[in-house]
């Protein structure tokens, strides 16, 4: 009973009170890493002797520090640094407080004052030096910080009369990069030194040029380098340095003249009408022509590096007077750069002297047209013929220098390229190749200000003799714009082209090219050699040549280019050359050009539309363009039926206005591949392919399947095969791009791969619509109302939704979304490349025993590709379907021009025994990357695409590999 009523008490007095939770706030787990300064420290504690400091430091140095740490790691440097009595531990705590200013992210400028107060006590001039050097870098990572370089500059000042040259250098490079022009330094600041001026306020330029007389060379280098960066920060040297300067083009060292012959040009080009006086002489002379002398006086300096420098700055004096240019080529003095006294003068010599000599005084009765070194003072005697000494300068390099100068100089002034001819065609025989090259290459720059003679030009012609095929084709692309004087010359010209074409067969097309550009600009001097050249007789016909020769062929590309300026040499034709005109007119097109022949209907091309164009059809045609792209963004309002048909008509006018206009080839190629892009586009999303079910539609499904991957392919094709696009239309292209995966995700979705698949391809498809959006977001103008645009309106929606319902959404945005207006694009450029050999035509098989290799020469010429070392591949594709993709190494490739690029290589076949001969495949390929097609600065895009796109025509080869002998 008492038990039972203890229980009914508690059950009377007891009871559960539920308490809600409290909305305590969460705690935040922060990841942090343990503190470099901290480690750092402790290291340092640790270490017993200097060389253990030094080495802990040594294995700092290249560990990464953060930039929240950077400051800490300093403070424990800098207090070790106190602490240390060895110069070597303090000279690396120096550099790395230097290294350290250096990283990304952090700001240097509150260390500056703790590295300022390091230099007081400091008694070693190497830690000095280094010190000054991290002060230097803080300096350059600073430059909007004027106090900051201000305290810099006067610490430099303050240290510049220190006894040791490695310390007087770095101040020296303090001033030059971080000094400027309107902030004089005080004297009272600095100590007094022998260089300083009495006055109390001292400028930069002339704290500077103090140090021009150091007594150590690298010094004085260094002064007249801070001098020169305080040129290339803008700031206008003065004048009164030019005297300076000079002077020390005789210096003792090679790198102070070095550094000086720079001073001097800067001087030339910042005041070229100053009057200057010359030394021991009463007459004066602009600084320019005085400073050419001077340089010029330099290209027989002691030192093969000075020659050169000095070789190439005389090239970049383009304001020099013409009588001074032309000395530089004659090693005897002309008369016109003496001093010549006046009638006066002479006449009070003669009075003074009397009319018999004396006998008191000696030699006073000798030749006056004695030349005397004293007389020449307007310019040096060292300088006279300064190019004839750098082309005959034992350094190759010096000779590069030299005729690089001269064609500099005589692109602006066709006097002096008449003058300089000779020398240039003497460099042909040069014994070093690239001197050789480099020299034509020189002359064909020049070749519109001269005319070669026979002779020059039968010193040219030896050339053709060369082992090295750039070295001809060089000379070849060299006779292609030159002139030459008589009709002899083209007959010699014509002659040793021959003898070339017998001894090198593979020069063939760059024979014929340089015989068509020889024809056309001398088709007076041709006229009278076409009996000769043709074999014709007034009387008597003779035999017909054959077609198959090269040389008979290249003779026929002269005489008919030359034609085409000439109306009356078609009448000196035979029956058979007409019958010839026709067959090379159609065969070799870019060679011979249409011709009006008596008699006889002028044979239409491209050609003979384009001969009457101008500037104003361009004009017309990109009005054309335009127009066709504006009617192009009118599909929208039109059925399916009736879209097609428009964008069929405007593929095929945009096809052909490419063919007609080679200026709008590029952009008219671009908007046609693009209009391709929406035409596959809407095939694929028409009505009947959805609306039906999968099974009584499978053959629309593999098209519209087709239409998706082929879409891609396109679309990769107008992003890395086409230059010069700007970023609206890239962001044009990857929508395209989005939508063909957009397309291939609803395609896999009707065929059923399973939820697994489903779910991934959903996940991969949002993915890249973020990654678009990031990448494009300045571009929202562009976007507007398109697919994406859509897609990301509905991002809230399609994030949580299930596959199936995206796979709607995507299916209803994809079809009620209509294409982007595509913008006109200013200079778009395509990349292309034609296989020159082989040239596919030959029947006659290339042989060699199976197990074995044969060479197979590829030569091919590049348009509008960059980087082709990287990105150019060759393809071979045998009959059974095997594929060989072979890299050519960097060194088969030339550059003959801007944006032109020529492939010379090998590639090496093999095969297993055939039976008979079969054909191979050969084609060059383009090779991309997405990884960095969205801009600079944002990650790449998972799973980026690469591959490779056909840049040429496949070119056709016979081989036949025969089994191995037993």
């Amino acid at each position: 009973m008492a038990a039972h009523l203890k229980k009914r008490v508690y059950e009377e007095f007891s009871k559960v009170v539920q308490v809600p939770p409290e909305d305590t706030p969460s705690k935040k787990v922060r990841l942090s890493k343990p503190s470099k300064s901290a480690s750092l420290h402790l290291d340092l504690c640790k270490a017993s002797t200097p060389t253990d400091a030094l080495q802990l430091l040594l294995h700092f140095s290249h560990r990464p520090v953060e930039a929240d740490s950077v400051e800490g790691v300093v403070r424990i440097l800098l207090e070790h640094y106190y602490k240390e009595s060895d110069n070597s531990v303090r000279l690396k705590i120096s550099s790395l407080i230097g290294l350290l200013s250096k990283t990304r992210g952090f700001r240097p400028d509150c260390i500056v004052d703790d590295v300022i107060s390091t230099l007081t006590n400091e008694k070693s001039h190497q830690v000095l030096a280094q010190l000054l050097d991290s002060l230097l870098l803080i300096g350059s990572h600073l430059p909007k910080s004027p106090a900051v370089r201000g305290t810099l500059v006067d610490v430099a000042w303050k240290h510049l009369s220190d006894t040791y040259f490695g310390v007087r250098v770095k101040c020296l490079q303090l001033l030059g990069c971080l000094g400027v022009v309107d902030a004089p330094l005080n004297k009272d600041d600095a100590p007094s030194s022998s260089s300083s001026s009495s006055s109390g306020l001292r400028d930069i330029q002339s704290i500077i040029s103090d140090y021009f007389g150091d007594q150590d060379p690298r010094v004085r280098t260094a002064a007249l380098k801070a001098m020169l960066q305080l040129h290339e920060r803008g700031i206008r040297v003065h004048q009164i340095i030019y005297e300076q300067a000079c002077r020390l083009l005789s210096d003792d060292y090679e790198q102070v003249r070095s550094a000086a012959v720079q001073m001097v040009w800067v001087l030339s080009q910042l005041y070229p009408e100053s009057i200057v006086p010359i030394p021991s002489s009463s007459e004066e002379i602009r600084l320019v022509d005085d400073a050419f002398g001077k340089i010029s006086h330099m290209v027989s300096d002691g030192s093969w590096m000075v020659r050169v420098q000095a070789a190439k700055t005389l090239g970049s004096m383009l304001q020099v007077s013409p009588h001074f240019l032309e000395q530089t080529l004659d090693k005897k003095l002309m008369s016109d750069l003496r001093r010549k006294r006046t009638a006066h003068e002479r006449a009070k010599e003669l009075f003074v002297s009397g009319e018999f000599s004396s006998g008191r005084k000696w030699a006073d009765d000798a030749p006056k047209e004695k030349l005397d070194t004293n007389t020449v003072n307007l310019i040096a005697s060292g300088a006279c013929g300064a190019f004839v000494h750098g082309l005959e300068d034992e350094m190759f390099e010096v000779r590069i220098a030299a005729v690089e100068a001269l064609c500099h100089l005589a692109k602006s002034s066709p006097n002096f390229a008449e003058k300089c001819l000779d020398f240039l065609v003497d460099m042909f025989n040069d014994e070093i190749e690239e001197v050789r090259l480099r020299s034509i290459h020189v002359l064909r720059q020049i070749s519109t200000h001269i005319t070669l003679r026979e002779d020059q030009l039968d010193t040219v012609l030896a050339v053709l003799e060369d082992s090295s095929r750039d070295i001809r084709e060089a000379l070849h692309e060299l006779l292609c714009f030159t002139n030459v004087s008589t009709k002899e010359c083209i007959q010699l010209a014509l002659l040793e082209l021959l003898k070339n074409l017998n001894k090198y067969p593979s020069d063939r097309s760059s024979v014929w090219k340089c015989l068509k550009f020889l024809g056309s600009r001398h088709p007076t001097l041709v006229l009278p050699l076409v009996p000769e050249l043709l074999s014709t007789h007034p009387y008597f016909d003779t035999p017909e040549p054959d077609m198959d020769d090269p040389a008979y062929m290249a003779v026929l590309v002269l005489v008919f280019n030359a034609a085409q300026s000439c109306p009356t040499m078609a009448s000196l034709f035979s029956d058979h050359t007409y019958r010839h005109y026709a067959y090379l007119r159609d065969s070799l097109s870019h060679l011979v050009p249409p011709l009006r022949l008596p008699g006889r209907k002028q044979v239409c091309g491209l050609d003979s539309v384009d001969s009457g164009s101008g500037s104003g059809s361009v004009e017309s045609a990109q009005v054309f363009l335009q127009q066709s792209l504006d009617r192009v963004s009118t599909i929208q309002n039109l059925e399916t039926p009736g879209a097609q048909d428009l964008l069929d008509f405007t593929i095929r006018d945009l096809e052909r206005l490419g063919e007609l206009q080679p200026e709008l080839a590029g952009s008219a190629d671009f908007c046609a591949t693009y209009l391709r892009c929406q035409l596959l586009l809407i095939k694929a999303l028409q009505d009947k392919l959805w609306n039906t079910a999968v099974p009584l539609c499978l053959k629309q499904n593999v098209t519209a399947t087709a239409a998706a991957h082929q879409i891609l392919e396109q679309s990769y094709k107008l992003e890395f095969l086409y230059g010069g696009l700007e970023s609206s239309q890239v962001a044009v292209i990857h929508h395209v791009r989005l939508q063909a995966k957009a397309l291939l995700l609803l395609l896999g979705c009707r065929y059923g791969n399973g939820l697994d698949h489903l779910i991934s391809s959903c996940d991969k498809f949002l993915q890249e619509v973020d990654t678009f959006q990031r990448c494009f977001v300045s571009e929202t103008s562009v976007l507007q109302d398109s697919f994406v645009d859509r897609l990301v309106q509905l991002k809230p929606r399609v994030s949580s939704s299930k596959p199936s319902e995206l796979v709607k959404i995507v299916q209803r945005t994809l079809r009620q979304s209509g294409p982007l207006q595509l913008r006109l694009p200013d200079q778009v450029q395509r990349a292309r490349a034609d296989i020159i050999e082989p040239t596919g035509q030959s029947e006659n098989p290339l042989r060699f025993t199976s197990g074995l290799v044969v060479a197979l020469d590829i030569d091919a010429t590049l348009e509008n590709i960059q980087d082709p070392q990287d990105t150019i591949k060759v393809q071979v594709l045998y009959p059974d379907g095997q594929s060989h993709v072979i890299h050519p190494k960097p060194a088969d490739f030339r550059n003959p021009g801007p944006g032109r690029h020529r492939l010379i290589t090998q590639v090496f076949l093999s095969h297993t025994a055939w039976t008979e001969p079969s054909q191979i495949e050969v084609r060059l390929l383009l090779a991309y990357s997405t990884s960095s097609s969205c801009g600079d600065g944002l990650p790449p895009a998972e799973g980026a695409v690469e591959g490779t796109l056909p840049l040429s025509k496949p070119v056709k080869v016979f081989i036949m590999p025969k089994p191995a002998r037993r």
